[in-house]
């Protein structure tokens, strides 16, 4: 099987799995537009599980918390969603499906740990658009901006690229100078790699808050845990808990912490407990 009917096969495959999670997450859509979300208020509990990555992304999207301090478009961990599709592997392939066809945008987090931030294609035009006003007023080389959505996002799909090839893909639009490359890191959009000063990892604007706030609130919730008698909490209780040094809420660092194997959960009698991972 080619790559073209490999791909058409896990897009039919991906649309016919589970009308259930349909069902669940029909609304979505009109919700993040700007209307009222059923899907917001679910509790973790009634939304942990689904068959399907794309429903899962679409249910976490619209649960995605409100943060008041910095303007930012929703998006999802990796690790989100191994806690809530039990197969991996199908969650790996479903993702680098939806990259190729240019459905999402995978960013490489700056944690100090395998953490990779994915954003639907659309949100992160959005949060480029919202944090590029101010730049073009100010700048004459603005230009840039549309010249990076045009032929940059839409032509590498990799969460990094080099400065060349950076510097031919913009050329696409216009004449290129290092101002423009400034302009683009200052405004966030890329960032230079450490290792190497030649390759930029893309970015999401606006993001720094959110970066410490997701590292502060792991050691919170795993430290509100740790600190009880036998470790764990029931999960309806513990979801409604607010943390104090994230802007994130619960709910995400619960599915984020999940996922990455820290916490695991139990079906009992009375629901669903969560506790601290001894493996």
């Amino acid at each position: 099987m080619d790559a073209a009917t490999a791909s058409k096969s896990d897009s039919r495959k991906r649309k016919g799995r589970s009308e259930d999670d349909d069902n669940r997450v029909e609304n979505n859509q009109s919700g993040i537009d700007g209307g009222d979300d059923p899907d917001r208020d679910l509790s973790l509990e009634d939304s942990l599980m689904f068959n399907d990555t794309i429903i899962a992304l679409r249910m976490m999207r619209a649960q995605f918390p409100k943060i008041e301090k910095v303007s930012l478009q929703p998006f999802v961990l990796r690790s989100q969603l191994y806690s809530s599709v039990k197969d991996r592997t199908q969650v790996d392939r479903e993702l680098e499906s939806l990259r190729r066809e240019r459905v999402l945008r995978f960013f490489k987090l700056n944690t100090g740990q395998d953490d990779h931030a994915i954003m639907f294609l659309d949100d992160y035009i959005a949060q480029i658009d919202h944090v590029i006003k101010k730049f073009e007023s100010e700048e004459e080389d603005d230009a840039v901006f549309d010249w990076f959505k045009s032929h940059v996002i839409m032509s590498k799909l990799e969460p990094n690229i080099g400065h060349q090839e950076l510097c031919v893909l913009l050329s696409a639009g216009g004449k290129v100078k290092d101002g423009h490359i400034s302009l683009l890191m200052n405004a966030g959009v890329l960032t230079r790699q450490l290792i190497d000063p030649d390759m930029y990892w893309f970015a999401i604007p606006n993001f720094g808050l959110i970066l410490k706030g997701l590292s502060q609130g792991r050691k919170e919730l795993l430290s509100l845990l740790s600190r009880r008698k036998y470790k764990e909490m029931m999960l309806a209780p513990l979801e409604k808990k607010r943390l104090r040094f994230s802007p994130l809420d619960m709910r995400f660092h619960l599915r984020d912490l999940i996922g990455s194997g820290q916490l695991k959960t139990a079906q009992t009698p009375s629901g669903i407990v969560v506790r601290v991972s001894t493996d």
